[in-house]
């Protein structure tokens, strides 16, 4: 009888990471606006779901998707009360996401004059003082 009353004072619990990488590495990753670090990166997370998920580097395209973290069998209730209230061990969850970076298109030479123009023919008539 005392062994089954401290089952559940043995059970485990669940560490769950995220890591993601780029190609080229050293981007700036934010999730829902809040800057999280450089990739490549991997930090703890408390829940599953949807995320916004923004990736950022000079010279490249910004990167906005929703990261989707789904739920192992052993985190999705009911199975998740019996399985951490009664396994004496540490599930550990670890998801893995890689993104590739777009270059960013640099215009040819002849854009760049003619938009450089364009923009000089809207700046006022510089004063007569």
């Amino acid at each position: 009888m005392l062994v089954l009353m401290l089952l559940p004072a043995m059970g485990g619990c669940v560490e769950r990471r995220v890591t993601i990488t780029t190609e080229p590495a050293g981007a700036l990753v934010y999730f829902a606006d809040e800057e999280i670090g450089r990739t490549p990166l991997t930090v703890p997370f408390t829940w599953y779901g949807d995320r916004e998920l923004i990736i950022r580097l000079e010279g490249y395209q910004t990167l906005r998707r929703h990261m989707v973290l789904r739920a192992p069998w052993y985190d999705i209730p009911p199975w998740d009360l019996v399985s951490q209230a009664f396994v004496p061990w540490t599930y550990r969850h670890h998801d893995r996401r890689h993104y590739d970076l777009e270059p960013l298109a640099v215009p040819p030479e002849a854009v760049l004059i003619e938009r450089a123009i364009d923009l000089s023919r809207q700046l006022p008539p510089p004063s007569a003082e």
